[in-house]
């Protein structure tokens, strides 16, 4: 063997092989706010729509409780503080750039008057007592309080209204019934509540208790007008209750995550406050007189920190039936609605065993938690969802004990994964709350087969598969997928039907690459879903033609391509075709009666399936030689069908 070697060696040396190619597819929520930046906020209980001014964007956005868009109200220039009417028919809305008051419409959500307040009167914070509306106007470093009545034909502007006052930054200003309360704030924080019922403001009490004195930012006003929150620099982090009748603190509501820098008093006297926390709690809700938060929200906590809640950024709905609040982050800014927030939270378990028996009876038990005890008599509904029952079906309530549990049995008639739900509805001081728990219920194993796996098949061959499904409860539907090798071919839901009375159901593949077909049966209530799949495997079309040969002519049986010495073969192949594929020439000589490798190589296929490669380099005579082109699954750039050998080319030089 040392001499074929030698010679097989001094061959290859000498020959070149040389290529070329032929060539030629309804819960809390948040909802992004489309402002540039933050006013403030009024809340129409009327027409269930929340109202945000966005100063920079000259406009107000008028949105639904959900915070989806309803209107805008262009064309406000600098547009500040908002107020909303009693009745909610009206907000007015003080826009400093147009030295007027705007009154929006609620029932149209569009702007139907402009008062105008004076030139370079700039109003800047605004509230509506006493009928009329109130609103401090000015520059730095004088601020005056003015008002006007709008039942008026032509209201006449009153300015001045405090002649012996005037402040360095406009005041804030809220307000109930006939009651005015004027707010400072900063460093040196102050408060002076006024009877407006005359239309002329009456000082009934000016102060501020020392643990509010400093840096308040935000102060509300209860519905009655007796009680004032001020968002303000009590230590340590805490907001100041203060009674409106003589200014006195009566409390603090401790917040632990810094300063408070925005509160609100829901109808019930709830009160919520923020903070300005990113890595920290942001909203703390207070039952009057509490010492403690019942209920605290965190917002997008992460390692760079979280939302923020706004300056002034909280409000609740004149019903109380829900908070919102004004969260910035880096993704923008957000409506944060926060329902029941002036109820105390439920928590509603339910543990059922994780598995049982189809048909026969289980017991499950539940339970009610809240920091304030659900009263006696309480109930919780119980519903099951099956397959047979998706959308649930009701077994009834169960009365839940002094210490908040309860129970249930049931006999489950469908298997599979079955949930048991508990609903509690709630009650004036408790939010509703559900829990629930899966079983999972024992079905009859299903048989389900699906021919041809393993198989292999010429290029093209139509393949029928038969998936053969045998005996179920109800369901005989079953799903037929084809996946194709390849990223560009997605698995395909190609049939879906009832097997025929054999049990049978049939698809037809063209067989142009490896293929995974899958059939599935879902189950149904007393059989087991199943899915099986089979891998059937495609050859490639492949063929090599020879040519420059001046004769062809047999050698025993077998037919030879006749070259001079000096002429170079041509062999052209022929494959399928698919991206970045190559095709392998495989080149064996003929030596005392055995045929022998002399070497491969890769070439790749043009666009249109076709290489051609010419045998260069000095060919020896007196040696039959063959060659032959193949697609190797793996080696050849891609794996989407099955390894194939062409058909030998058999050539000879002669002098």
């Amino acid at each position: 063997m040392r001499t074929v070697a030698t010679a097989l060696a001094v061959l290859f040396s000498s020959t070149a092989l040389a290529a070329g190619t032929v060539g030629p597819a309804a819960a809390d929520s948040s909802t992004a706010l489309s402002i540039s930046s933050y006013g403030d906020i009024a809340v129409d209980g009327v027409h269930k729509r929340v109202y945000i001014s966005d100063p920079a964007g000259n406009k107000v956005v008028v949105t639904d409780y959900a915070g989806k868009l309803v209107a805008t109200v262009p064309d406000l220039s600098g547009v500040r503080d908002l107020a909303i009417t009693p009745d909610s028919r009206t907000v007015y809305a003080a826009v400093p750039g147009e030295d007027a008051v705007v009154a929006i419409e609620t029932s149209t959500s569009t702007a139907a008057a402009r008062y105008s307040t004076g030139e370079n009167t700039d109003p800047q914070t605004l509230a509506v007592a006493g009928g009329r509306v109130w609103f401090m106007y000015g520059q730095q470093p004088s601020h005056h309080l003015g008002s006007f009545d709008p039942a008026q034909s032509t209201p006449e502007m009153v300015l001045d209204q405090l002649p012996d006052l005037g402040f360095y930054d406009a005041p804030e200003l809220e307000s109930a019934g006939s009651t005015l309360v004027i707010g400072i704030h900063g460093t040196w924080s102050g408060l002076a509540v006024y009877d407006v019922s005359s239309g002329t403001p009456v000082l009934r009490k000016q102060g501020m208790p020392a643990e509010a004195a400093n840096y308040m930012n935000d102060f509300a006003l209860s519905a009655d007008a007796k009680q004032i929150v001020a968002a303000s620099g009590e230590s340590p982090y805490a907001a100041t209750a203060i009674n409106t009748d003589d200014l006195s603190r009566t409390g603090g509501y401790p917040v632990e995550a810094g300063n408070p820098h925005s509160a609100a008093i829901a109808p019930d006297g709830t009160i919520a406050l923020s903070t300005f926390s990113w890595y920290d709690k942001d909203i703390f809700i207070f039952k009057p007189g509490a010492k403690t938060p019942y209920r605290t929200y965190t917002y997008d906590l992460n390692t760079s920190g979280g939302d923020t809640i706004a300056g002034q950024g909280l409000t609740w709905a004149p019903d109380g039936s829900k908070l919102f609040a004004i969260a910035s982050g880096n993704s923008g800014t957000y409506l944060r609605v926060l329902d029941n927030a002036t109820r105390y939270p439920v928590k509603a378990s339910v543990s059922a065993p994780a598995k049982a028996t189809r048909g026969k009876k289980l017991s499950a038990t539940g339970k009610l938690t809240s920091d304030k005890s659900i009263p006696a008599g309480s109930t919780v509904t119980i519903t099951r969802t099956d397959i047979d029952s998706p959308k649930g079906k009701s077994l009834g309530t169960k009365t839940v004990s002094s210490s908040g549990t309860f129970s249930f049995t049931d006999v489950p008639p469908a298997g599979g994964n079955v949930t048991y739900t508990a609903q509690y509805g709630g009650d004036a001081t408790h939010a509703p709350a559900s829990g629930k728990d899966t079983v999972a219920v024992s079905r009859t194993a299903t048989s389900l087969t699906l021919n041809h796996n393993g198989s292999l098949y010429s290029y093209g061959t139509d393949v029928s598969f038969t998936a053969h499904l045998g005996s179920t409860y109800k369901n005989r539907t079953v799903e037929l997928w084809v996946n194709p090798f390849g990223s560009d071919k997605p698995n395909k839901l190609v049939k879906t039907g009832k097997v025929n009375s054999k049990g049978n159901l049939s698809t037809t593949v063209d067989m142009t690459r490896d293929t995974t077909v899958t059939a599935v049966f879902a189950g149904d209530a007393r059989s087991a879903s199943k899915t099986v799949k089979a891998t059937a495997y495609a050859k490639v079309k492949v063929s090599t033609s020879v040519s420059k040969q001046y004769k062809t002519a047999k050698i025993g049986s077998t037919s030879y391509a006749y070259f001079h010495k000096k002429t170079n073969p041509v062999f052209t192949t022929t494959m399928t075709y698919y991206k970045n594929r190559s095709h392998r020439l495989n080149l064996e000589i003929y030596y005392q009666g055995k045929w022998y490798d002399a070497g491969s190589q890769y070439f790749k296929l043009g666009t249109n399936g076709k290489s051609v490669v010419t045998l260069t380099g000095t060919h020896d005579t007196g040696y039959r030689m063959r060659m032959r082109a193949s697609y190797i699954n793996g080696s050849s750039g891609d794996n989407v069908n099955s390894t194939t050998y062409g058909a030998w080319k058999y050539f000879y030089f002669t002098k």
